[in-house]
C-alpha cells in the first residue's frame, strides 16, 4: 500500500500527489478497461486535479470511464459532470473525448445486476443487539451491471466520519454508491437502528460489516485511492486494497476530522454549505453536531438559500416528517410501506428521543433557517427560524456560554471529550 500523509495543519502538494498517482497507475492497467468511481459535488475533494492525474496515469488503458457513485442522489447533467471533474466543453470534445462520464442509476432495473444475497441470519449476526424485525428478510445484492464489463475498478473518494457507516469511503462507493435500492435501504435503516451517536466516527460498525460482506461478492478486481481532505486539499492519500487503504484513511480521518469539546452545547448554529443543495444532504449539519448537542438543547440548520427537502425522496419525507426512531418502531404498520432509507434519514435529522403514550419526546430540538416556509417546517415536524433574523456575529466566540457557531458544517465531527 502506498501511504502519503501531510504533517498536521498542512496539505500534500500537487507535485507529490501527481507523482504518487502516476507511479501507482502507469503501466499497471495497460490495454485494460478501467472504471473509476468518484463522489459527486456533496463531498469536499480536489477532484479536477485528481481527474487530470488519473487520466494521465491511465493513458495506456484500452477504455477509461468515470462513474459518479450517486447512491440515490440526483443524476448530473453534462454541464455538471464537466464541472465536477473540472473540464470545459472544448477539452471534453478534444483531450477527454475518449473518457466516459457516467451517472449511477440506482432505480433503473435494467442498469443493475444481481450478484448474490445476504441472508437474514447473517444480517442479524452483524446487527447484534441493534437487530429489529423491520430489517426484513434476505437482502438481494444488486449493483450497477456496468461494473461487470470492466477489467478493473478504481475507487477514488474521501473518507469522513459518517452517520450510517461510521466512516465513509472505501467499499461504501460500491454499497450504496453504485448499488440497487435493497442494499441502500437496509444499510441505512441498520444505521438508524444503531443511532448516529452510536455509529459516527467508529470504524467497526454493523453497516460497515454489511458493506464488506456485499463487496466480497464483486468479481471485478478493485483498487482504492482513499483520500483524507483538509480544507480544500489532501491531508492524506492511501492506495491499495480497499480494506487496508480504507482503514488507514479512516485512522487519519479520526485524527483530522474530529473536534473534541469539553462539554456539550446548549445552542448550536450549524451552517450547511451550498454544496448541500437539499435537506437530504444538508442534514449532515445535524449529524456531525448531535454528539456535541446537550440534552434539551437546540440546533439550527442555517442554509438561507436551501429550498428543497429532497429532489428524489421529497414526497415520502413530507408524508412522514422528521421523527425519533421509536416513533416509527412503535407504529410500524403505519410506516412499513415507506422506503427504509427515507425513515433512516428522518430519524438522523431529528436525533435521538423516546415515544411514550403516543407522545414523541426528542432529546433536543431541531429547527430550519432556510427558504422553506413555516408551514413546510410544521408539516415536517421541525422548528422554523426566520433566516433573516440570524446575525452570525451574535453566535460567534460564545463557547464559554454554551453556544457554538459552525461556519461550515457537515464534514467535521464534534464530540464531547470523555472525562
Amino acid at each position: 500500500m502506498i501511504q502519503l500523509t501531510a504533517p498536521p495543519n498542512s496539505q500534500l502538494d500537487e507535485a507529490t500527489i501527481r507523482q504518487a498517482l502516476i507511479s501507482a497507475l502507469e503501466g499497471c492497467y495497460q490495454k485494460q478497461k478501467v472504471l473509476v468511481l468518484i463522489p459527486d459535488h456533496t463531498r469536499t475533494v480536489p477532484l479536477p486535479l485528481l481527474f487530470r492525474c488519473l487520466t494521465e496515469g491511465l493513458h495506456d488503458s484500452s477504455q477509461l470511464d468515470f462513474m459518479v457513485a450517486l447512491g440515490t442522489h440526483p443524476p448530473l447533467d453534462d454541464v455538471k459532470l464537466r464541472q465536477l471533474v473540472g473540464i470545459d466543453q472544448a477539452s471534453r470534445e478534444t483531450t477527454y473525448r475518449h473518457i466516459g462520464l457516467l451517472n449511477h442509476l440506482w432505480d433503473t432495473s435494467d442498469a443493475l445486476a444481481t450478484i448474490g444475497s445476504i441472508s437474514q441470519d447473517h444480517i442479524r449476526a452483524m446487527a447484534g443487539d441493534r437487530w429489529h424485525p423491520s430489517l426484513g428478510n434476505d437482502v438481494p445484492v444488486r449493483i450497477s451491471k456496468a461494473i461487470l464489463n470492466y477489467d478493473h475498478v478504481i475507487i477514488l473518494g474521501p473518507t469522513f466520519p459518517h452517520e450510517v457507516a461510521g466512516f465513509s469511503g472505501g467499499a461504501k462507493y460500491f454499497f450504496p454508491g453504485i448499488s440497487g435500492p435493497e442494499m441502500i435501504n437496509t444499510t441505512h435503516w441498520l444505521g438508524a437502528l444503531a443511532g448516529v451517536r452510536g455509529t459516527i466516527g467508529i470504524q467497526d460498525t454493523p453497516v460497515r460489516a454489511m458493506i464488506h460482506a456485499a463487496a466480497e461478492m464483486i468479481s471485478t478486481p478493485s483498487t482504492l485511492i482513499g483520500l483524507v481532505t483538509e480544507n480544500d486539499g489532501l491531508a492524506g492519500m492511501f492506495i491499495g486494497n480497499y480494506l487496508e487503504a480504507w482503514s488507514a484513511a479512516a485512522n487519519l480521518s479520526a485524527e483530522r476530522h474530529i473536534i473534541w469539546v469539553d462539554r456539550p452545547f446548549d445552542r448550536i448554529l450549524s451552517c450547511a454549505p451550498s454544496m448541500y443543495d437539499e435537506l437530504w444532504t444538508a442534514g449532515k449539519a445535524m449529524y456531525k453536531l448531535e454528539p456535541a448537542l446537550a440534552e434539551d438543547g437546540e440546533l439550527i440548520i442555517y442554509a438561507p438559500d436551501l429550498e428543497v427537502v429532497s429532489h428524489v425522496h421529497g414526497k415520502h419525507i413530507y408524508e412522514v416528517g422528521y421523527h425519533v426512531l421509536p416513533y416509527f418502531l412503535n407504529q410500524w404498520n403505519r410506516f412499513k410501506h415507506v422506503p427504509l432509507g427515507v425513515l433512516a434519514h428522518s430519524t438522523h435529522v431529528r436525533g435521538e428521543g423516546t415515544y411514550r403514550n403516543e407522545v414523541e419526546y426528542p432529546r433536543a430540538s431541531v429547527s430550519l433557517a432556510t427558504s422553506l416556509p413555516p408551514e413546510s417546517c410544521r408539516k415536517l415536524s421541525l422548528g422554523y427560524t426566520d433566516p433573516t433574523t440570524i446575525d452570525t456575529s451574535e453566535w460567534s466566540h460564545k463557547e464559554e456560554d454554551g453556544v457554538l457557531y459552525v461556519r461550515k458544517a457537515g464534514e467535521m465531527l464534534y464530540r464531547v471529550r470523555p472525562k
